[in-house]
């Protein structure tokens, strides 16, 4: 089997990261940290749930037989492996992220993986406020747990749409910020009861702490898709899944 391809790309700097830059390393660490349990961590924080849910978001970007696909904020790969299956071996699919441990996990899956079309992705070390490519690229894009994370929420969904091909979609997965205060009190009660339990088993106690908080700062749906038609989107629309736990906003340029 071919060794599976790691590209990293040397990025323009900008004035939003040199004014980030260290609280853009402490993200990039944490998720560096938890690279080698992440995909364990997914399955028992969601019993296995995530793997439905992602599933349902690379449907949502209709990615189709023979397209150029990107999974921005990749992780470990699960979105582009199933963009994978999806666009096929005649397809192209990139996994982009900051968090060169998480790469080194999603190329490693790769290798070990027999089907053909696996051998159609390229994990690339990027930025999602600068992405390395040029415009009107992709045919669908998909992003899982990431936007939550990327500090300037504006600039990544600018940069989304930039490279996307004009009629294509962006499908976005992520926790939900409800609107509804019994979703909020289960969502906080899973997280203080169920994921930072789980995470001081495998000695990341600290560093699942930030989740709360980062659902409190994160956009609702409806905020979520006027972000979208801000950055030029023609429409959005931001579905509850999960009994209102998760979100998933499909927007198309």
């Amino acid at each position: 089997m071919a060794s599976p391809r790691l590209s990293l790309p040397r990025l323009h700097n900008s004035s939003v990261k040199r004014r980030l830059v260290r609280s853009i390393d402490d993200r990039q660490a944490l998720f560096s940290r938890i690279a080698p349990v992440y995909d364990n961590l997914n399955d028992l924080l969601s019993l296995g749930q995530h793997r439905i849910w992602k599933r349902m978001a690379v449907s949502w970007s209709g990615a189709k037989k023979g397209d150029c696909v990107l999974d921005l904020c990749c992780g470990s790969g699960d979105l582009a492996f199933l963009l994978s299956e999806k666009v096929g071996t005649n397809g192209k699919v990139t996994g982009l992220d900051f968090s060169k441990e998480q790469l080194s996990v999603a190329s490693s899956r790769q290798y070990l993986r027999p089907k053909a079309c696996y051998k159609n992705i390229d994990w690339v070390e990027g930025d999602a406020l600068d992405l390395p490519f040029s415009d009107c690229y992709f045919d669908a894009i998909t992003m899982g747990y990431g936007l939550r994370n990327v500090y300037d929420k504006c600039q990544a969904m600018c940069e989304i749409f930039r490279v996307l091909k004009p009629g294509s979609r962006v499908s976005i997965l992520d926790f939900n910020k409800s609107t509804q205060p019994y979703t909020t009190l289960f969502q906080e009660w899973m997280i203080d009861n169920v994921v930072v339990p789980v995470a001081i088993a495998y000695g990341l106690a600290e560093d699942y702490e930030y989740l709360k908080s980062s659902i409190r700062e994160f956009l609702t749906g409806e905020e979520l898709e006027k972000l979208a038609l801000e950055a030029g989107f023609s429409n959005a629309k931001h579905y509850e899944i999960s009994g209102g736990l998760m979100g998933n906003l499909v927007a198309r340029r």
